[in-house]
């Protein structure tokens, strides 16, 4: 610790102030508020592009952080060059720090928490850039703060192959779903005559973010001998078991993602739950299924024109055709890749518990990072 120095970022990163030519964009390499993802959990590609001439750069290592509503955690280590928004803040470091390094310092939840204390705004706050340089930075010497880097490096590259092998299950469930449900393959590439018309509702019982909105009691009509209330809050009872949950409204309206385990049925922001009514593993085929063809039709809402949304309707009507031996079939299979899906997932979560711990104790010196080890 002796050799460590107490330094303002500003001593050891800067702004980038270049611009680009919006022309040669494209979705993979043009960053927004919007396509980059919550929690630190990198970039997603974008769903449109800039209609202004020119837009602000980065390079390959630049660190990129969300300036709007910065409790959110948006940040990534830039692994290609391109364009990106102007509430897009590109840090690009000095010499004496390594950009790694960097990442992990912009990384720090201390960090996201000084950058939204020092913000401006309140419906919309956005990080103050005057303020931010002005945080305070703990340097240790260069090889420490390669080491440092490494040691968490090893951690998001263990979280980044999770995720690459959850994508190739994904594509491989959704072509199998395609392969059966739109090409018709196992058929000869003809839908069989004894399939039939059924509609989301006939499978799920579907719940939006009201309580009200929806027949159902825990000890009513419509009894789920899973839930129970939660005694913590008014209008909110405790599901536990598989289901998928659609986002509701706003530029992620119809995205998708599947869920086991316990969670609020009545989701705090709007939001439909589905959950498996007739068979539980229908649920598998239905998610993919859901995010195949539902979602293409109402991605960005059908409803609404400054804040698009969907009506619970929009779901629990949406049809499809039905053969009650692909589905029994097709269900089971679909429920491997899933649950495979699920459980790296969770391993994901706790290494990112062990790297956000380990990132504030390393930057702050608290342990040497030579005691630790990384199996």
């Amino acid at each position: 610790m002796t050799k460590w120095q107490e330094v303002k970022l500003e001593d050891v990163c800067f702004y980038v102030s270049q611009k680009m030519d919006t022309q040669p964009l494209s979705i993979y390499n043009y960053i927004s508020t919007e396509n980059m993802l919550p929690n630190k959990s990198g970039i997603t590609n974008a769903s449109s592009l800039p209609n202004i001439p020119i837009t602000p750069s980065f390079k390959k290592d630049d660190i990129l952080v969300s300036n709007i509503r910065p409790y959110f955690k948006k940040i990534w280590l830039a692994q290609f060059a391109g364009g990106c928004s102007n509430d897009v803040l590109v840090f690009r470091a000095n010499k004496n720090i390594d950009s790694k390094f960097l990442y992990y310092i912009l990384s720090d939840d201390r960090f996201f928490e000084y950058s939204t204390q020092t913000s401006k705004g309140t419906k919309m706050p956005r990080g103050d850039k005057t303020s931010i340089l002005k945080y305070a930075v703990l340097l240790p010497p260069l090889d420490v703060q390669k080491k440092i880097a490494g040691v968490l490096g090893a951690l998001d590259d263990k979280i980044e192959l999770n995720n690459k092998i959850n994508q190739n299950l994904e594509a491989q469930a959704q072509a199998l779903f395609k392969s059966w449900f739109v090409d018709f393959e196992p058929f000869g590439g003809k839908m069989p005559d004894d399939w039939v018309e059924k509609s989301l509702d006939q499978f799920c019982k579907i719940f939006t973010g009201k309580k009200n909105a929806n027949e159902y009691t825990p000890n009513g009509k419509n009894p789920f001998f899973t839930c129970a209330p939660d005694p913590l809050q008014i209008d909110s009872y405790i599901y536990d078991g598989p289901a998928i949950i659609i986002a509701g409204n706003g530029a992620y309206t119809g995205r998708t993602r599947f869920y086991t385990g316990k969670f609020d049925l009545y989701q705090r922001t709007y939001a439909c739950t589905l959950l498996p009514e007739i068979k539980q593993d229908y649920i598998y085929l239905l998610y993919i299924m859901v995010k195949s063809l539902l979602q293409e039709k109402i991605m960005g809402g059908t409803h609404g024109s400054a804040i698009p949304y969907i009506v619970m309707n929009d779901i629990s009507k949406f049809t499809f055709m039905y053969n009650k031996d692909v589905f029994d079939k097709l269900s089971l299979i679909l429920k491997y890749y899933i649950e495979n899906i699920l459980i790296n997932d969770q391993e994901n979560l706790r290494l990112t518990e062990l790297r956000d711990t380990l990132l504030s104790k390393l930057m702050s010196g608290e342990i040497n990072v030579d005691s630790v080890k990384i199996d």
